[in-house]
């Protein structure tokens, strides 16, 4: 078969089978008498050989390597390829997000798309400083990609940056609050920690909603956070969750001083004061619990938290009965 009919045939252009001859790839098996190239069958089949070897992304002298070292290892050659592969798709996804929070951003003109990359760029710095930097100035310097904010402040370890990013956050408007209650779902329990952080510095009732829902989060940590910032709004349905950190032990006194926020009007006050009485009535409730649920009396002004004192200074528990007695004297001294 002459290289005419192989490339109408096979659809490799003659050019191209010619360059794989200069290459030493695959060379005809004769010659015409007028001195044309002769392709015999088992020519044809090492050519269909490199061409799907090249739909592989192998480079031509790694074809050749394959074709003709009989040392040559197939399986070798798929893993490189396949990790290749993964780091080419990751470099083109990186490119893309970064392209989509660009344009996220609405750049007016070539200046903002400037300043978007260099934001990004200096979002993922291995410099805190640069990293902070990059946060404080967000909100009145930059566009600012709000999904690239997020997923900085999920993954930042640095407190100092980690506050500065929650606070371009929270001036960025509220499109970042359900990326950040997605990450609440993170198998991670410092990018849960993270999250529900951010989500309590963010405004407005979709946050506030959010926190809601997260008092029933499996993540103790995620509970308690949701339920100090939910006590800051206002919002007297995180009294019990308030109550359980006390009991636990866990951010106690944030949680006694979130009560006493709420405690503003004598309903809740009594409602308050009430829940903790019912608390150490409990016999199941240990010693230190107990005296942490008598603090937390403390700052809840009204008739109820004044005669729950009066009663648990007599307690049988003496260091419950001092602490009450305690508070009680502080009381009547205001």
């Amino acid at each position: 078969m002459l290289i005419g009919e192989v490339a109408r045939r096979s659809g490799v252009s003659a050019r191209m089978l010619r360059h794989y001859e200069s290459l030493g790839l695959m060379r005809p098996s004769g010659r015409t008498g007028s001195g044309y190239r002769e392709y015999s069958g088992e020519d044809i089949r090492r050519m269909f050989h490199i061409e799907s070897l090249r739909s592989l992304g192998l480079s031509l002298r790694e074809i050749g390597r394959a074709l003709d070292d009989p040392g040559f290892t197939p399986s070798a050659l798929v893993d490189d390829l396949i990790r290749q592969t993964r780091e080419r798709i990751a470099a083109e996804t990186e490119l893309l997000t970064r392209l989509r929070r660009i344009d996220a951003a609405e750049p007016a003109g070539w200046e903002d798309v400037l300043q978007a990359v260099a934001f990004l760029q200096a979002l993922g710095s291995k410099s805190a400083a640069a990293r902070q930097r990059a946060a404080l100035s967000s909100v009145d310097e930059v566009p600012v990609p709000v999904e690239a904010l997020v997923e900085a402040v999920l993954r930042e370890s640095e407190p100092n940056v980690a506050g500065a990013l929650r606070w371009a956050l929270a001036r960025s408007g509220d499109g970042g609050t359900a990326l950040l209650a997605e990450g609440l779902g993170s198998p991670v329990a410092a990018v849960r920690e993270r999250a529900v952080r951010s989500l309590a510095e963010m405004p407005g009732d979709e946050a506030t909603a959010r926190l809601r829902d997260a008092l029933v989060h499996p993540d103790a940590v995620v509970r308690g956070h949701a339920a100090l910032a939910l006590g800051t709004r206002g919002v007297a349905a995180t009294v019990p969750a308030l109550i359980d950190m006390i009991v636990e032990g866990r951010n106690d006194t944030d949680a006694a001083d979130a009560l006493s926020m709420l405690s503003s009007d004598t309903a809740t006050a009594d409602q308050i004061a009430t829940g903790l009485v019912d608390r150490l009535a409990h016999d199941t409730t240990g010693a230190p619990a107990r005296v942490r649920l008598t603090q937390a009396l403390a700052d809840i002004p009204g008739r109820t938290a004044s005669g729950a004192l009066v009663e648990l200074s007599q307690d049988r528990d003496r260091a419950v009965a001092l602490t009450a007695a305690y508070l009680l004297q502080l009381r009547d001294a205001r």
